[in-house]
C-alpha cells in the first residue's frame, strides 16, 4: 500500500437462515473463496444463555461463544478476522431473539436462505424428537427480513437452499450478483472435513458437511414427518411462503 491510499472497506454478509438446510455448506463456500472469513453463528452462545435451551453441545458453546449481544454486534460489525476482504457471517434466526437491537445491521449485506418448513421440521424432529414452530426459525426469518429492509431501506436477496442444490453454479453467480459482490468458481468446491471456524456444536450437526467437497444434489429429507408436527408445520407455513415468493431464480 502506497502512501495516502486506505485500507479497503470490509464487504459484511450476514447469512439468515432456519436450522437443517445449506447454511453450513454455504459457509463453507464462501470460505472456499480465499479472500473471505467466516463466523460460525455468533449469537449462538447469546441464545443458550437467554433461553436455557439445553441443545447438544451446549456447554462447550457457552465455554466458547460470546454471550453479550452487544459484544457480538461489535465484532460483527469489526474487521474480518485475518484482514480478509469479506466477512461472512452465518446467523440463525431463532437466535435472534425479540427485542434485540439490530441497527448493526445497517453496515452489512444480507442474504435469507430458506426450506420448506415440512421438511425442516421433520430433519429437526429427527435428532431433537421434539419440535416447536421457534425451533424452526421461520417466524423470525419474515420478521427479520422486514425489520432490517426498514433499518438498510434496501431488500435482499431471498434464496432457496434446494434451487443452490440443483443448479450451485448459476444460484451462486445470482447470489452474488445481488450480494454486489464477485462470483468465483472455487466457491462450488472445498476440501472434505473439520474447520477451525467450525462453531462448538460440530461433533453433534455438522457430520454430512465435513464429509461433502461441494453442494451435493438436490434431495428431499429422508426424514419422515410424523402427523404431530402438522400445527407446527402449519404455523411456519405462512413466514415461508412470503418470503418463498421474493426468491432469486437462476437467472437472478
Amino acid at each position: 500500500m502506497t502512501a495516502g491510499e486506505t485500507e479497503p472497506a470490509t464487504v459484511r454478509i450476514c447469512l439468515w437462515s432456519g436450522p437443517r438446510n445449506i447454511s453450513t455448506a454455504t459457509m463453507r463456500s464462501f470460505e472456499a473463496r480465499g479472500d473471505c472469513a467466516v463466523w460460525d453463528e455468533p449469537f449462538y452462545g447469546y441464545y443458550l444463555d437467554a433461553t436455557g435451551l439445553d441443545h447438544p453441545g451446549r456447554e462447550a458453546t457457552l465455554a466458547a461463544w460470546p454471550t453479550d449481544p452487544d459484544q457480538i454486534a461489535a465484532a460483527c460489525t469489526g474487521p474480518a478476522p485475518g484482514g480478509e476482504a469479506l466477512f461472512f457471517q452465518k446467523h440463525m434466526c431463532q437466535h435472534m431473539l425479540p427485542g434485540l437491537d439490530l441497527a448493526w445491521t445497517a453496515q452489512c449485506r444480507h442474504l435469507f436462505l430458506i426450506r420448506d418448513p415440512a421438511q425442516v421440521a421433520a430433519s429437526w424432529f429427527a435428532t431433537m424428537a421434539s419440535v416447536s414452530a421457534d425451533d424452526l426459525g421461520a417466524q423470525a426469518q419474515l420478521r427479520l427480513y422486514d425489520e432490517i429492509a426498514s433499518i438498510t431501506e434496501r431488500d435482499w436477496p431471498v434464496v432457496e437452499g434446494a434451487d443452490v442444490l440443483a443448479d450451485p453454479e448459476t444460484m451462486l453467480q445470482s447470489v452474488c450478483a445481488a450480494l454486489e459482490i464477485k462470483f468465483t468458481p472455487a466457491m462450488l468446491s472445498w476440501p472434505a472435513g473439520r474447520r477451525m471456524s467450525d462453531g462448538p456444536w460440530a461433533d453433534h450437526w455438522y457430520g454430512r458437511v465435513e464429509a461433502s467437497t461441494g453442494f451435493a444434489g438436490r434431495r428431499e429429507t429422508p426424514h419422515p414427518a410424523p402427523p404431530e408436527l402438522a400445527p407446527v408445520i402449519v404455523a411456519c407455513k405462512p413466514a415461508y411462503e412470503a418470503l418463498k415468493v421474493r426468491k432469486l431464480s437462476a437467472a437472478g
